[in-house]
């Protein structure tokens, strides 16, 4: 087991050591991809550890339970009980929790209607693409992979088998020497990062693609949004071509994982002067002062364990 993982997972309802939570390899989800996750971290602040927006996340969980007609097993107020569980039997502070439900064994086929099985993880993940990433900035490429089409997968749940498409970004981008590929959509405009929401800031608005570009509406997305418009930032939600990305003063990414990440190059275009911009260090004051305890949480985001 990786030095990175804990020694406890919560597995099908209670806690378990780590190498006990097994999957059966004739699990539907294995095979078809039958799955749902959300992806939520907890930060060490003044007052004790706390879970980001916890609410909204297992709310989203079950939202793309429900897609899937998955049946979680527990409760939602169950479900974010077992994630402060999990942090605590682990003596976490700052975590990344993984909740998953997903398909098990039994009945082969597409549809198979075999039982759900479902569990969360904890454990100490850094930025995404790394904390340079968060200082400095990354380079990213417009990716030869479109984003899927609205009315073939539905983009806002957050399902294991769509990020097979995040798979092939990613890859191709790391490929090629970039830290990150960004997806066009179905019509050619801006949609997302391998695993990110994309934001572009010209002329000191700040621009960012709607729901319709087949993005996944991101909980630290609407966390930017809501942050830039309490500074008096103006936020457009509207289709972004590509070419605004290479005349843009800033670009950032927004994700659980990757938190607030400035691009600094796009397909080798220098994005404004190179360096993070004065709006994405702004917003990443304001974000990361949250758990610092520099910036009120006026809207109750913080869930303390």
């Amino acid at each position: 087991m990786s030095e990175n993982f804990p020694k406890l997972i919560w597995f099908k309802g209670k806690i378990v050591p780590w190498a006990d939570a097994t999957v059966h390899v004739m699990a539907h989800a294995l095979h078809y991809g039958s799955s749902v996750f959300e992806g939520i971290r907890s930060y060490e602040t003044p007052n004790g550890p706390a879970i980001f927006r916890l609410g909204e996340h297992i709310k989203r969980f079950f939202n793309s339970a429900s897609m899937y007609d998955l049946n979680v097993g527990f409760t939602p107020a169950q479900m974010a009980e077992a994630c402060k569980e999990v942090i605590r039997a682990n003596n976490l502070t700052a975590a990344y929790l993984r909740p998953i439900s997903y398909r098990g064994a039994g009945g082969f086929g597409l549809g198979a209607d075999n039982a759900t099985e479902t569990s969360i993880a904890a454990w100490v993940w850094g930025p995404y693409l790394g904390a340079d990433a968060v200082t400095g900035g990354i380079d990213a490429c417009i990716s030869t992979w479109t984003r899927i089409a609205p009315n073939t997968l539905p983009a806002t749940a957050k399902a294991g088998g769509n990020y097979l498409s995040s798979i092939l970004i990613s890859r191709e981008a790391r490929r090629l020497g970039f830290q990150e590929g960004i997806a066009l959509s179905v019509d050619g405009y801006v949609s997302e990062g391998a695993g990110e929401n994309m934001f572009v800031v010209m002329g000191g608005k700040i621009y960012t693609p709607p729901m319709a570009a087949s993005i996944l509406q991101g909980i630290t997305r609407d966390t930017a949004i809501r942050l830039a418009k309490a500074e008096g930032i103006e936020v457009s939600e509207q289709n972004i071509p590509r070419e605004m990305l290479y005349f843009a003063d800033e670009c950032f990414m927004t994700g659980t994982a990757a938190e607030i990440t400035p691009i600094k190059s796009v397909d080798r275009k220098q994005v404004g002067t190179g360096q993070p911009g004065p709006i994405t260090r702004l917003l990443q004051e304001r974000f990361f002062g949250l758990f610092k305890g520099t910036t009120p949480d006026t809207h109750g985001w913080l869930d303390h364990i």
